[in-house]
């Protein structure tokens, strides 16, 4: 499989899109505006404490409050901010720390951000913090030694533990991370190095620094792309900008220099997202229907409460017997439910809709599909097993907004409902304006602002539409064109002082 790494940088945002065989299959923007929040950590200081709702309210300094779950405070929490009486000084004899009890409001605490905020919701925050680094991930006041499932080769997995165990700092605990496969004891430590000093100086701002406070912003949304992301599968790294490629090179230098020579710059004058048949797919996003290679598509709706996918035979004509063209397409469908859920983001609930099979051995066929290729996600996803009805339910894990809502804003005509009052709706609106404005008021003559296309409405056909209604309602009405007018909407003025008229 041939994987690249596509960065398009402009003054207002950069965008970086993974691509695998020719096919986008996540993109990451990122603006002046819309940082990175997930790895940030703060001092904050507690707002509110629900026992009922096993949570607490965090104030760290933004417009919303953080959510911070009971089960994410680590013991590491008293160790900051909160006293505890020690018998004879020994630290086994402190008082054991209970959430419910103990934490108050008003304390302050060292908060790390896991999920950032989604709609109305605040980000979610974990007590439990940690620092990445590029062959490890560094967790104080823990003394656990973790490894990446990713890793499964045994022997390769019992050395990087020794290793770890070897360098393992007091009162720290260590995750191994995929990228550390077959790397030197030397290049491990030296990445440890470089989190510790991180950490020694987070601390020091801990102690000096009054709450809410931001400690430790994460790299860019780029860099950490690339500390994350670039391993030596990834066959090239495309910029389009010279100074975040020599950016990008300065790391890789220092981390994984013999992948140096994989950064490239993009040169041509073509937009480097067009070159790569990028911008087309991006385009594509903001529809709710995804097409197969066999002529089948899939339709995706995104509602508050889950993610519904509903996978349609559309314009495929097998030459088999139903039940092989309908395993044919679910499993053309779930490999594109997978790659869309990754672009798309899609978090949360998801159910899938897959044209209904008989055969159980074809139905574990599709499951198993859909299994190998969320196993390419780096999002946590559960999947169950297809039901009775023909369905998959399944969960993934969302820590960003999906990038539909970065990319696009809500449309203010239907709030993203997708749908607009029809012309005959918008005419009977107006009707009924004019029925409550002659229950309240004596004035006789109004004019009447509309779309062109109520302008027409009224305009044509055998009977003068604006007549009828003069009749009925015994009014005098002028009706005029206005472009400027959103759509389905429409202003009346007093036609004697010419003043908009508000019922």
């Amino acid at each position: 499989m041939k994987k690249e790494i596509v960065i398009n940088a402009t003054n207002e945002e950069t965008r970086i899109a993974i691509v695998e065989d020719s096919k986008l299959v996540e993109l990451f923007v990122e603006r002046p505006d819309y940082e990175r929040m997930v790895g940030d950590i703060y001092k904050g200081k507690v707002s509110r404490v629900l026992p009922g709702m096993q949570a607490a309210f965090i104030s760290i300094g933004h417009e919303q409050n953080a959510f911070l779950h009971f089960s994410d405070i680590s013991s590491s929490y008293q160790d900051y901010f909160i006293d505890y009486e020690e018998t004879k000084g020994n630290r086994s004899n402190r008082k054991k720390f209970i959430v419910e009890k103990n934490l108050k409001k008003g304390q302050d605490i060292l908060v790390q951000i896991i999920k950032e905020p989604i709609s109305t919701k605040g980000c979610r925050v974990t007590a439990e913090v940690s620092l990445p680094g590029r062959f490890v991930v560094l967790i104080p006041n823990n003394r656990q030694i973790g490894i990446s499932r990713k890793i499964a080769n045994q022997s390769e997995r019992r050395r990087l533990k020794e290793i770890a165990q070897k360098i393992l700092p007091k009162n720290f605990g260590l995750i191994i991370r995929t990228v550390a496969e077959s790397k030197s004891d030397k290049e491990i430590k030296k990445d440890l190095n470089k989190l510790l000093t991180t950490w020694q100086k987070l601390e020091k701002k801990v102690k000096g620094e009054e709450s809410p406070v931001l400690i430790y912003k994460d790299m860019t949304m780029a860099s950490s792309i690339i500390r994350d992301l670039f391993t030596a599968d990834i066959d090239t790294v495309v910029v389009d900008s010279r100074k975040l490629m020599r950016e990008i090179q300065q790391y890789v230098k220092y981390v994984a220099p013999q992948l140096v020579h994989k950064v490239q710059y993009y040169k041509d004058k073509e937009p480097i997202f067009d070159y790569y048949n990028i911008e087309k797919e991006i385009e594509k996003l903001t529809g709710n229907r995804a097409w197969l290679k066999n002529g089948g598509y899939i339709i995706i709706q995104q509602t508050e409460a889950l993610v519904s996918i509903d996978v349609n035979s559309g314009k495929f004509i097998g030459k088999e017997d139903h039940e092989s063209n309908s395993v044919k397409i679910n499993i053309e469908a779930a490999r594109e439910i997978a790659r869309q859920a990754r672009l798309r983001d899609l978090g949360g609930l998801i159910v899938i809709d897959f044209i209904d099979m008989l055969e159980e051995k074809n139905k574990k066929k599709v499951y198993m599909e859909l299994k190998k290729e969320f196993g390419k996600d780096r999002s946590i996803t559960k999947i169950e097993n297809i039901s009775r009805f023909g369905l998959i339910e399944m969960t993934r894990q969302r820590v960003r907004p999906s990038v539909i809502h970065t990319i696009n804003d809500t449309c203010p005509i239907c709030e993203g409902t997708g749908l607009v009052p029809t012309l005959n709706t918008v005419v009977s609106d107006i009707e009924r304006w004019i029925q409550r404005y002659r229950a309240k008021r004596m004035d006789r003559r109004i004019t009447i602002h509309t779309t062109p296309e109520v302008y027409s409405y009224f305009k044509k056909g055998r009977y003068n539409r604006v007549l009828k209604l003069m009749w009925k309602y015994w009014i005098k009405i002028k009706v005029v064109r206005d472009e400027k007018l959103p759509i389905s909407t429409f202003e009346v003025y007093d036609r004697k002082d010419d003043k908009l008229i508000k019922l």
